[in-house]
């Protein structure tokens, strides 16, 4: 492995779990908005909010971030993640579009396709969508956003997208709808796991896919929920390297973001009671059929930044902190009180591997 030292600086942001105003009796969406001004006076980076249609419902994503953008100043906004496969990407680049301005050029484009769960399928089923191609789905739809982030209209012409020279631009405003940014970021989910020799020739095919996927429509990588195999993020990145180099791009310019599931106690016992309790009201499907332990660090301050030093040490740039706990603000004020001033006030050589 070969190492570089970023020049950028290690990040953290927060996601405000739109989810959970609608399950905690104590925490309702006044409480989630009054939160995200919390995070930026204890001197996060950025905050995001999540998206689902009725799998896990939740306030809604993009509405959500508008009247986010008037609560905060300085912070970044984004969705970690938006289903783009099951929105349409022109009214998408619309919306986005309109976000941006309004919150002055902070948003950052968080895109994924929907995971493997019966919740999901049955939301593609519901809107008519192919869930069994939803790759080429979601890269076409990629494909479009870029363009009209970019020049404001596009003439993609795929599968299930096919446009002949359509524009946010009638001829009588004065350019096209764009973004505020000249360069929207995006950064592409993506969970796929190897380890070692150990996967089939199938998994390396996904791999390698959603490799160039977010080389070629992204500019950074989100990825969450195997925080007990550190060795898997080095692998990707393995990946992600190749991918650069076959496209003719430069790995250094892109981000790696990790959301991290966590909590914060005086003890691990603590801790771990209180995030079993979270994850079973959060994700009542998927906390039964898979192990929790995976998600993120669980335990006092000390496990919790030796956790995010493993893996900025191989390679994080940001991370997007996602407390379970039913008190949010408990959480935010714990994590930004005994552990954001190990990295900020010691300061933190990142390094990717």
């Amino acid at each position: 492995m070969t190492e570089r030292t970023r020049a950028r600086p290690l990040e953290f942001g927060v996601n405000l779990n739109n989810r959970e105003p609608l399950i905690a009796p104590q925490y309702d969406i006044a409480a989630l908005l009054d939160l995200s001004t919390l995070v930026e006076e204890q001197g996060f980076d950025s905050i995001w909010v999540g998206d689902s249609l009725f799998s896990k419902p939740r306030y809604e994503a993009m509405t959500l971030l508008g009247a986010l953008s008037q609560r905060t100043e300085r912070v970044r906004l984004g969705t970690a993640c938006l289903v783009t496969t099951t929105r349409n990407p022109l009214w998408t680049a619309a919306e986005w579009a309109t976000l941006d301005v309004i919150s002055k050029g902070r948003m950052i484009f968080g895109p994924c396709m929907g995971n493997p769960e019966e919740g999901v399928k049955r939301e593609f089923a519901a809107l008519g969508l192919p869930f069994k191609d939803r790759a080429t789905l979601f890269e076409e739809g990629l494909a479009v956003l870029n363009d009209l982030f970019r020049d404001g209209r596009t003439s993609f012409k795929g599968t299930y997208f096919d446009y002949d020279d359509v524009a946010f631009h009638s001829g009588t405003e004065m350019a096209p709808l764009k973004p505020l940014q000249e360069h929207m970021p995006i950064w592409v989910v993506s969970n796929p796991r190897l380890v070692g020799d150990t996967a089939d020739d199938r998994m390396r095919r996904i791999m390698k896919r959603a490799c160039r996927r977010i080389i070629e429509y992204g500019d950074g990588w989100m990825t969450c929920c195997r925080a007990a195999n550190p060795e898997e993020l080095t692998e990707q990145i393995g990946y992600l390297r190749a991918a650069a180099d076959e496209l003719g791009r430069t790995w250094d310019d892109y981000t790696v973001s990790y959301q991290v599931t966590m909590n914060i106690k005086d003890t691990k016992e603590q801790a771990q009671a209180a995030i079993d309790e979270y994850i079973g009201l959060y994700y009542p499907e998927l906390s039964r059929a898979m192990d929790i332990s995976g998600w993120g660090p669980v335990g006092t301050p000390d496990d919790i930044v030796a956790w995010l030093r493993e893996f900025a040490d191989r390679g994080v740039d940001h991370f997007i902190c996602r407390f379970g706990d039913l008190d949010q603000f408990g959480q935010v004020e714990r994590f930004s009180k005994d552990v954001l001033p190990a990295f900020r006030e010691a300061g933190v050589n990142v390094t990717t591997r």
